[in-house]
């Protein structure tokens, strides 16, 4: 594993993408959203037109999915099978059936192998998802398991989708914490805070903030890490 690893898990809405995005920017490393692969999965079964609910089909068609994962920060891609899915990803489509790929044994392993292939590749690199540091890298020097209130996070996938009314923001909140139960109760992988991850409550915070502070817990974690710190 190369000397900077930093993992951030965390719920949907927590701020995990846009930190990481900003610290790897900010550090000059590599960034990896682990759950933009998992969509990518979800996205190629669903074209092959599987049912989701049905694990042995999903661990089936997810075997030779062949998922490609940009680590530019400032650019980051994703792909499925050679198409771009980068938008399709994000569609309502892919979100109410991601969680249920997820949590299928065989797709996590495959995914997890990927995801470790990247990092040893890199020269250093922020990673965030769910499973990063337990699963993934459960040796990274760093490790910080993002929160938010309910309110805040549906506001902020809310504001993403260019969707503020509140009957919109309160169906975002019911979503995902439908997503948070599913997530967390996977057998295989599930959401969790690693026992020596520090927690971060970006509730009140903004993301110039958070990324300040995870600058400075890197610079302590992993002392020659290159970057500007606040």
């Amino acid at each position: 594993m190369p000397p900077a690893v930093i993992a951030l898990d965390g719920p949907s809405g927590s701020g995990k993408s846009s930190t990481a995005r900003g610290v790897a920017t900010r550090l000059g490393l590599a960034y990896l959203d682990t759950g933009a692969m998992y969509r990518a999965m979800t996205w190629a079964v669903l074209e092959r037109g599987v049912d989701v609910e049905d694990a042995a089909a999903v661990a089936a068609a997810a075997a030779d999915v062949v998922i490609v994962s940009g680590t530019d920060p400032q650019a980051p891609t994703i792909e499925a099978d050679g198409v771009d899915v980068s938008g399709p990803i994000r569609s309502q489509r892919v979100t109410d059936a991601v969680s249920q790929v997820s949590r299928v044994p065989e797709v996590r392993q495959r995914l997890v192998d990927l995801q470790r292939d990247i990092i040893a590749a890199s020269d250093g690199i922020v990673l965030e998802g769910r499973d990063i540091g337990t699963v993934v890298a459960p040796d990274a020097p760093l490790k910080l398991y993002l929160v938010a209130d309910t309110a805040a996070r549906a506001a902020r996938r809310a504001a993403e989708e260019g969707r503020s009314e509140a009957a919109h923001v309160e169906a975002t909140a019911a979503s995902l914490q439908r997503r948070d139960a599913i997530d967390s109760s996977r057998t295989a992988s599930p959401l969790a805070k690693a026992a020596d991850a520090l927690e971060l409550d970006t509730t009140h915070l903004t993301l110039d903030e958070v990324v300040d502070e995870v600058v400075r817990l890197a610079a302590k974690a992993v002392p020659d890490l290159g970057g500007s710190t606040p």
